[in-house]
C-alpha cells in the first residue's frame, strides 16, 4: 500500500498545470487552464475563465500565486483601444484561477509581460502603440497603480511593418543586471536596470542597440548558462545571437541574420516565439507561414547551427512550450485551433509527434504553474 501510494505521488507530482491565453475568436471562453500528464502523456481542461477580450498573453508570478494576461478589451468597455490587463489568484491545490482586479493598458495593443524577479512590478508591452508601461504590484496579487510609461520613437526599413516602434517584449536578464525590450518597428534591443527605483525605467549604458534594418526584433530566450541569448526576428524570419553579461548586464551582437527557413521555401513568413531547451543544446523558433518550428543545435560558442525543420500539423504557430521533464515540446496554434503536442529527443533534438492534437479556439500563449 505504501509503495502505490509513493507512485501515485510521484506520477502527481510530474503533472503540471497550463494556462493558455487566446484570442477572443471562434467561441473562446478566455484563459484555459489545463492539466498535462508527461506519463501518458494527455491534456485535458480543468477550468475555463471568461475575462476581458483576447487574454492573448499570460504570465506567472513568481512566488507561484497569482497570474496576469494582457487583453486587447478595456477595463470600462468604452476605450477599447487601450486594452487592459488583469489579476488571477491560483489556488496552491489545483491550479485553478479566481479574478481579482483590471487595470486600464494605457496603450494600443498589449501583447506582452514580464515581472521582476522580486515580485514586485510588472512591465507591459504595447505593440501597436509603441510604448512601456510599469504598474505595482500588491503583496495580495492585485494590479496597482501604473507607475511609469516610456513612449518610443523612430522607423525601420520595412515601410509597411516598421513605420514606427512596435514595442513586442522585455524580458529580465539572468543575474538581475539588465531589462531587454525588443522592438519590432526600429530594429533595436533598449537595455534598462533591473533596479526599478520608485517604478521607473532606468536606461542601462548603452542604452539600445541595433540588428540589422529590417530584421523586426519580436521575443529573446536566455540560455541557462546566462552567458548568452537568442532573439526571433520576425519580419526577417531569422536569428540573433548576442553575448551577455550576468555581471555588468552589457549587450553584445555576436552572429545576426541566421537563417530559420529551408532554402526552396519562397512563400510569406513570419517569425514568432523562441525557446531553449532545458539543458541549453537546442533552440526552436516558430514560423508563420512556413508553419513549421526551426530546431538549431547551440554550438560550443554559443552559435547556433539549423539542424531542421517541423511541421507544427496546424496554422500560424505563435507560441510553443517545453515542459519542466525537457521530453515534451507543445505548440500552440492560433488559426488551426490545436495545440499539438511533440515528443523530444534529448539527445538530437528532433521531434515526433506524441498523438495529441488538442483543440482550443486560438490559442497563442502557454505558461506552466507546478502544482505543489
Amino acid at each position: 500500500m505504501l509503495i502505490a501510494t509513493t507512485v501515485s505521488a510521484f506520477a502527481q507530482q510530474n503533472k503540471e498545470i497550463l494556462y493558455i491565453g487566446t484570442f477572443s475568436v471562434r467561441g473562446s471562453e478566455g484563459i484555459y487552464v489545463l492539466e498535462f500528464d508527461p506519463d501518458v502523456p494527455a491534456l485535458k481542461i480543468i477550468q475555463s475563465i471568461s475575462t476581458k477580450e483576447s487574454p492573448s498573453y499570460v504570465e506567472i508570478h513568481p512566488s507561484g500565486k497569482f497570474l496576469y494576461s494582457a487583453n486587447r478589451g478595456s477595463v470600462d468597455g468604452i476605450t477599447k483601444t487601450n486594452g487592459s490587463i488583469s489579476s488571477f489568484s491560483i489556488d496552491p491545490g489545483t491550479g485553478k484561477l479566481q479574478a481579482i482586479n483590471s487595470q486600464p493598458g494605457f496603450g494600443l495593443g498589449p501583447c506582452h509581460i514580464a515581472i521582476d524577479p522580486a515580485g514586485i512590478f510588472l512591465l507591459l508591452s504595447h505593440f501597436h502603440a509603441g510604448t512601456m508601461a510599469v504598474y505595482m504590484l500588491l503583496p495580495n496579487g492585485s494590479l496597482g497603480p501604473m507607475t511609469d510609461s516610456i513612449r518610443y520613437s523612430g522607423k525601420g526599413l520595412d515601410p509597411q511593418r516598421q513605420n514606427q516602434p512596435h514595442i513586442h517584449s522585455a524580458t529580465f536578464a539572468p543575474g538581475q543586471q539588465a531589462i531587454i525590450v525588443a522592438d519590432l518597428g526600429t530594429d533595436r534591443i533598449y537595455s534598462y536596470r533591473t533596479q526599478l527605483a520608485e517604478g521607473k525605467l532606468v536606461p542601462s549604458s548603452p542604452a539600445s542597440i541595433s540588428t540589422k534594418p529590417g530584421t523586426g526584433p519580436r521575443h529573446l530566450a536566455f540560455h541557462p548558462n546566462g552567458k548568452y541569448f537568442y532573439l526571433a526576428e520576425e519580419i526577417s524570419s531569422t536569428v540573433a545571437v548576442f553575448s551577455y553579461d550576468k555581471k555588468t548586464g552589457a549587450v553584445e551582437i555576436a552572429e545576426d541574420g541566421i537563417k530559420s527557413l529551408p532554402d526552396n521555401f519562397d512563400g510569406k513568413n513570419s517569425a514568432a516565439d523562441i525557446q531553449i531547451s532545458p539543458d541549453g543544446k537546442f533552440v526552436y523558433m516558430s514560423n508563420r507561414g512556413h508553419n513549421a518550428l526551426a530546431i538549431f543545435s547551440v554550438l560550443k560558442n554559443g552559435r547556433l547551427k539549423l539542424i531542421g525543420h517541423q511541421d507544427i500539423m496546424g496554422k500560424t504557430p505563435r507560441f510553443h512550450f517545453i515542459d519542466k521533464t525537457g521530453k515534451f515540446l507543445l505548440v500552440a496554434n492560433q488559426d488551426s485551433d490545436n495545440i499539438v503536442v511533440f515528443k523530444r529527443d534529448l539527445k538530437t533534438g528532433l521531434l515526433t509527434f506524441a498523438g495529441i492534437d488538442f483543440k482550443i479556439p486560438s490559442p497563442v500563449c502557454i505558461k506552466a504553474f507546478q502544482r505543489k
